[in-house]
């Protein structure tokens, strides 16, 4: 028998030895075969009828089974594919059901006690009966009949050919395969044999031989070796493709090497070395930097590192680059602050209107710094609604200050490394978007505006709003630390303005760290003098425009901003006067006759109709029904509470979409009126004998908030009093079980909303005087403010003697319902 071994499709756990001879595959087919035989597992292999193979047994079961079939006459065994490998004493549900049955060739002794075998497969069978599990397995076995190809098969034929031509190429370019398989494929001219020969053979798993051996069809059995080739052909080829790739690169950068060898050589002969005279430019650089002795150092050692680098190599650019940033950066080098604090206001007076918080607070800033001119920044937040102009302050206050002016928006941001920097081992590093900005701005004290603070998100890459706690803390960013940069940068002097929209969206920490200046919405008369004083000019000009071309008044303006507008901010407002330039402009070019006044109908033809309306006060006819003052993000508004009586059982309805606080407002303003019904007339009998209804208009609008519980008590007051509220009368305040009232927010906007309403009187809290104190005085003249500590003195001041229209009479309804008890 010719032995023979093909490396490439051999697995790495065992070493196949295929028979090839004519005269061994007729012996496969003869010969009485036991019914019951010895099984022996096997791990990793699947052993074909015809093949032989080396087989090393170390388990006590199987030295027993080999030690026993070599005492016999025919050594036939069953071979048999485990189907977990894990696992050390196999039953026989841890096997195949189909297996080979093979004889022992030659048997070896081991020196580490183990026993190795030479088999060789005969036929397939399958198990049919367990007999045994001790000493050894025993099973009966039915042998499979092989299929035999009588007839000449095209296809089969064609599909043993297309296998021996792939063997043969995967021979060809196999490096490890000897030459010599190929002449011992042309030897075998069995088409089983070569079939068993070459599968036993590849590269497959268990599971894939054992479908091979437990496949009947012939043709089946071809198709699977064809395609497992196919595959083995596909995988030789793009290693070699790989291999000679990567030489071919490898020889590139060799061929590289030498010519920027040759071209150093050239350049050393010309008179200099480019590379060098850059390193010799960035060293003259730094000798006019003004850093400390640290920086200093640490550059020089870096510049040494570049020196000893190859350029050609990738860290070289980096370390460049790097080497670049350090002299780019402005190291303690700051412009000179205009300490004229007149000209200051003057510059924040003219780009905005209002916001005198802010302004005092920069203008406060300024002083100090005149006074002692080492002083660390503030750090300020402006938080209020979109369109406030928050942005566009942080460049007038770099103009006022005469510093330069940077910007970046953090909404959205959510990689850390976008505010501390990538580290420079890293191919493509590059520092982070503050030290970028500082680059920028050419100083060390520029004003530095970190836009939508709130909009920071958190990430896989890390929370960028941890990074800002070491650049917005003035203890600790006179060194902040860039991954980059690798050295510690003063930020104590950069004025960082902040923005946000939504503070609670900030991180506890990051907010604890910042001055919070609270810049409410605009009212209707500042956006009247904003689109008079800024808007209206600035769009006049933009469209190419004269001041005569386009004029428009503070009445057109006002019905632009209650018809067409509703927001916080002025954008809204800035679009709708857009347009009416926009048809100035038209008309201007056109050559049309027009009025350069905007007038009201000049408005309702370019605007349409009125998109916005507000509420009007409506009388106090009815009992029950009082004014109240509502805040909303777009500005305050009045809305009413109504209450209505029903014969009933005192049951209490809700409705207006309110919120839990305002409906516990409700709750709490009925147990009150309970608690003191005496004192204002009322029999407790009406509150049992009445349903009471009470409904806030604008049912799809959300509402809630405390603010309403003076005008809820109010109103039931008056609806079981039946008497009326006083004429163009408002109030607001929360209010206690016990009668107090309460302060609340939004006061500005609250008053302002009436004064468009036409409410003359208005009802607050004690608290709340400093807030009307800081309104205009303009703004509210003409209004009387009452200012009460309990719901004692709102009752007084707001309900009248008067009785209203269709009074009830509670008192003799009540005393009827006893007497109609009684009998």
């Amino acid at each position: 028998m010719e032995k023979l071994m093909i490396n490439h499709l051999l697995s790495e756990e065992t070493e196949f030895i295929p028979l090839i001879t004519n005269e061994a595959e007729n012996e496969l087919n003869e010969g009485e075969v036991p019914t019951e035989i010895p099984i022996l597992p096997l791990r990793n292999t699947v052993l074909f009828p015809g093949v032989v193979s080396p087989i090393t047994a170390g388990r006590d079961k199987s030295i027993r089974l080999i030690e026993d079939v070599q005492a016999s006459s025919d050594k036939l065994i069953g071979v048999v594919a485990q189907r977990d490998v894990d696992v050390e004493n196999p039953g026989f549900g841890d096997m195949y059901e189909v297996g080979t049955l093979a004889k022992i060739v030659r048997s070896f002794k081991m020196p580490d006690g183990n026993t190795t075998i030479i088999i060789q497969g005969k036929r397939r069978f399958r198990i049919t009966e367990i007999v045994a599990s001790e000493p050894y397995h025993k099973a009966k076995i039915e042998l499979i009949v092989e299929e035999k190809q009588l007839d000449p098969n095209p296809v089969f034929q064609s599909q043993i050919d297309s296998i021996k031509d792939l063997a043969n190429q995967i021979i060809e370019q196999s490096p490890q395969i000897p030459t010599e398989a190929q002449a011992a494929l042309k030897n075998i001219t069995s088409d089983t044999f070569l079939l068993h020969f070459i599968a036993s053979n590849m590269n497959m798993e268990v599971e894939g031989k054992q479908k091979l051996l437990e496949t009947n069809s012939l043709g089946e059995r071809a198709k699977q070796v064809l395609e497992q080739l196919t595959r083995e052909l596909q995988m030789l080829e793009v290693k070699n493709e790989i291999q000679t790739k990567v030489r071919s690169e490898f020889d590139q950068q060799q061929r590289e090497y030498f010519l920027q060898q040759q071209m150093r050589t050239i350049q050393e002969e010309l008179g200099g070395n480019s590379i060098e005279a850059e390193i010799e430019e960035m060293r003259s650089r730094a000798k006019t930097k003004n850093w400390d002795t640290n920086t200093a150092e640490h550059f020089e050692k870096e510049i040494t590192k570049l020196q000893r680098l190859n350029p050609q190599v990738p860290e070289y650019s980096i370390q460049r680059n790097y080497l670049e940033l350090l002299l780019d950066l402005p190291w303690n080098e700051f412009s000179k602050d205009d300490f004229d604090l007149k000209r200051a206001r003057a510059i924040l007076d003219r780009d905005h209107y209002g916001l005198d918080e802010v302004k005092e607070r920069i203008i406060e800033y300024l002083a100090v710094l005149k006074l002692k001119n080492d002083m660390k920044s503030p750090i300020l937040c402006l938080y209020g609604p979109p369109g406030v102009g928050k942005t566009s302050l942080g460049k007038s206050v770099a103009e006022a200050l005469g510093r330069e002016y940077i910007r970046i928006s953090l909404g959205g941001l959510r990689d850390e490394a976008e505010i501390r920097g990538h580290r420079k081992t890293y191919i493509g590093a590059m520092p982070g978007r503050i030290i970028q900005s500082i680059k920028k701005a050419g100083t060390s004290n520029p004003v530095f505006v970190l836009d939508e603070i709130d909009k920071l998100t958190y990430g896989g890459q890390g929370d960028p709003s941890s990074a800002m706690l070491e650049v917005l803390d003035p203890e600790q960013n006179s060194a902040f630390y860039d991954n980059f940069v690798e050295l510690g940068y003063d930020l104590s002097k950069v004025l960082f303005i902040a923005t946000a929209n939504n503070i609670g969206a900030i991180q506890p920490a990051l907010r604890d760290r910042m001055e919070i200046i609270d810049i409410t919405g605009y009212t209707i008369e500042e956006k009247v003098e904003i689109g008079k004083r800024h808007l209206w000019p600035k769009l006049v000009k933009d469209h190419g425009l004269k001041k005569t071309q386009a004029v428009i008044g503070k009445r057109e303006l006002t019905k632009v901003i209650e018809s067409y507008t509703r927001e916080s901010g002025v954008r809204g407002l800035e679009k709708q006067l857009a347009r009416l330039v926009r048809n100035i402009a038209k008309s201007v070019a056109m050559e049309e006759e027009y009025m350069p006044k905007v007038s009201m109908d000049t408005i309702r033809d370019v605007l349409k109709a009125p998109r916005f309306t507000h509420d009007r006060y409506q009388g106090n006819d009815v009992a029950g029904v009082v004014t109240g003052l509502a805040w909303t993000p777009v500005g305050g508004d009045i809305l009413f509470i109504e209450s209505s009586l029903s014969r009933g059982n005192g049951k209490t309805t809700i409705t207006g979409n309110l919120g839990d606080v305002m409906k516990e407002s409700a709750t709490i303003a009925l147990a009150y009126l309970k608690s003191h019904a005496e004192e204002y007339g009322i029999p407790l009998e009406a509150f049992k004998m009445w349903d009471i209804n009470i409904h806030v208009p604008e049912g799809a609008v959300p509402k809630d908030g405390p603010s309403a519980g003076v005008t809820l008590l109010t109103a039931l007051a008056s609806l079981f009093a039946q008497r009326r509220v006083k004429a163009r009368l408002a109030m607001t305040g929360e209010i206690t079980l016990r009668g107090k009232v309460l302060p609340v927010g939004g006061i500005k906007e609250k008053i302002l909303a009436a004064k468009r309403a036409e409410i003359k009187e208005v009802i607050l809290c004690a608290q709340n005087k400093k807030d009307i104190e800081e309104i205009n005085s303009e703004y509210i003249k003409g209004m009387t403010f009452h200012f009460v500590e309990n719901m004692s003195e709102v009752i007084e001041l707001s309900l009248t003697q008067q009785k209203p229209k269709h009074a009830l009479e509670l008192v003799p309804t009540v005393k009827k319902e006893k007497q109609k008890a009684a009998q």
